[in-house]
């Protein structure tokens, strides 16, 4: 057997199978490597700077101890982590003359964003049933949403989320890489990994169907199905002050559902996955960075106690 860099050609079979990626990233804009690198190095840091905020308004203010507020901060948390796992690694590859990124990587890569992406999705949901309980059911809402609920809702979204993005990379990456070890991609996704595995890959493809289907689109219906129900209460409801208060309470988390679950759903339960891989890349930058430094910006704007909880920040830190 002989070694020769990213790959391992066996002499018996004199297969060649792929041990490091290459990530092409941006790559075929050379010209505009520097300003790319600074707009997005920007947006980095605007990401975490508002996600960091909304965590401490969230904590600091008595105001906002509420389940709705609980889920929020968590919902910020992961965001960060979420944009981490791909962001810096596309800095530090706007930089590096090899992007070179062994097996590994790539995998624990995968398992990170899939893991932070469902548990953002599973938590969008968990925020549409707070925001149900609380308009449809509103006398038994401290007894339904109490702090051990919240805490059990949010262990679930993990545990859920882990159990099945494990299993999904595992089989992604039991795979054999053969050819090829060039991805057109600024980070490890699936499926333009899985154009680079040796052999028929359509139970695979199946698979991330399926399990697409499973974190995106039943979590998605069961958003529609609680907003659904909050919109047949709001209009019941007498007051034209009321609705207006109901309607702005649940506005700013539907705009982050409609904006994240339209692009990744797109994505991942496209009926064709061999679409070009530009648009796959065009596509990746909405969820992945501009949607993550939206979410933030549109929970301050639309949301009257996270504003004026923010204009006394200044001085709770202070004090």
């Amino acid at each position: 057997m002989s070694a020769d860099g990213a790959h391992i050609t066996t002499e018996d079979s004199n297969i060649t199978t792929v041990m490091e990626f290459i990530l092409l990233g941006f790559s075929d804009v050379p010209h505009l490597k520097w300003l790319l690198f600074g707009i997005f190095f920007l947006m980095y840091l605007s990401i975490l700077m508002c996600n960091i905020v909304i965590i401490l308004v969230t904590r600091i203010d008595p105001a906002l101890q509420t389940p709705m507020y609980f889920f929020l901060s968590n919902f910020s948390f992961v965001e960060i982590c979420y944009v981490t796992v791909t962001i810096p690694r596309m800095l530090v590859d706007f930089c590096a003359q090899k992007r070179n990124m062994s097996l590994l990587s790539c995998a624990m890569q995968v398992w990170f964003f899939f893991t932070f992406g469902g548990t953002e999705c599973f938590l969008l949901t968990v925020m549409a049933y707070d925001r149900y309980v609380a308009i449809c059911k509103p006398l038994l809402y401290a007894l339904t949403m109490n702090h051990r609920v919240c805490v059990q809702l949010l262990t679930a979204c993990w545990v859920c989320d882990i159990l099945v993005v494990t299993g999904e990379t595992y089989q992604i990456f039991s795979l054999s890489f053969c050819g090829s070890n060039r991805i057109n991609h600024f980070f490890c996704d699936i499926p333009p990994i899985l154009r680079l595995a040796c052999g028929d890959t359509f139970v695979n493809n199946l698979a991330i169907f399926v399990v697409s289907a499973v974190l995106i689109m039943v979590p998605f219906l069961l958003i529609i199905v609680s907003y659904g129900k909050i919109i047949c209460s709001i209009l019941k409801l007498s007051s034209a002050g009321g609705r207006s208060k109901a309607f702005s309470t649940c506005s700013s988390h539907l705009i982050v559902v409609v904006l994240y679950y339209g692009t990744v759903a797109v994505t991942y339960i496209r009926p064709n996955p061999n679409a070009s891989e530009g648009i796959g890349k065009l596509l990746s930058l909405f969820y992945t960075v501009l949607i993550p430094l939206l979410n933030p910006i549109i929970y301050t704007l639309k949301n009257k106690d996270i504003s004026a909880a923010l204009r006394k920040l200044p001085k709770k830190l202070l004090t």
